[in-house]
């Protein structure tokens, strides 16, 4: 059981017999009364964000998740089709829970399928992914001049992200996929 002092942020922990994970986490202390821990918490299953304090008397069991290697096959309108690379088994999650990491997803990327009690429920993302850039406009001389030290690409994912002005089409490009800016070109 987790107690008040363990809600650390990206801890997982269940509550109302949902998996929650800590995103932020502040302790207080009250003129004459206890302790208590405000946070921002999400739900794993539906994505919903609380913010809740708890009090120094508030238990939590923790929650586990596995983990599972796979990799990125496809999307179409509806679904996101995943394989586990142990048992080679197709995975389809609902794409409408997965907007923000859609820009990232390539053939063949190799991911983590998190589950929570043998259902899937979130996808991991490598910390930095290479993508190609398939439209990048040319620079133009005295762009500098404006301020203008960056321009927008065209990913092969069809996402749109502001580059350096050297980058041009065909370019390998590094990403950061929890801010979602450009960090490096990558030599071919």
């Amino acid at each position: 059981m987790l107690g008040i002092n363990e809600l650390k942020i990206g801890i997982c922990f269940k509550f109302n017999n949902q998996p929650y994970i800590v995103l932020e986490a502040n302790h207080l202390k009250m003129g004459r009364g206890g302790a208590v821990l405000q946070t921002k918490i999400k739900n794993l299953i539906n994505n919903s964000v609380l913010n809740r304090t708890f009090k120094p008397s508030d238990k939590f069991p923790e929650v586990e998740l596995e983990k599972i290697n796979a990799s990125f096959l496809y999307n179409d309108q509806d679904n996101l089709y995943l394989m586990n690379n142990e048992n080679y088994e197709q995975v389809s999650l609902s794409r409408k829970e997965f907007i923000s990491k859609l820009p990232f997803l390539r053939e063949q990327l190799e991911i983590k399928i998190i589950y929570f009690e043998n259902q899937p429920i979130d996808i991991e993302l490598p910390k930095k992914v290479v993508l190609k850039i398939v439209s990048a406009p040319p620079a133009i001389r005295g762009d500098t001049v404006q301020g203008n030290v960056s321009k927008k690409a065209k990913l092969e994912t069809n996402f749109e992200i502001a580059v350096p002005l050297f980058i041009k089409e065909g370019d390998l490009i590094k990403i950061n996929t929890e801010t979602g800016k450009y960090v490096e070109r990558v030599n071919k």
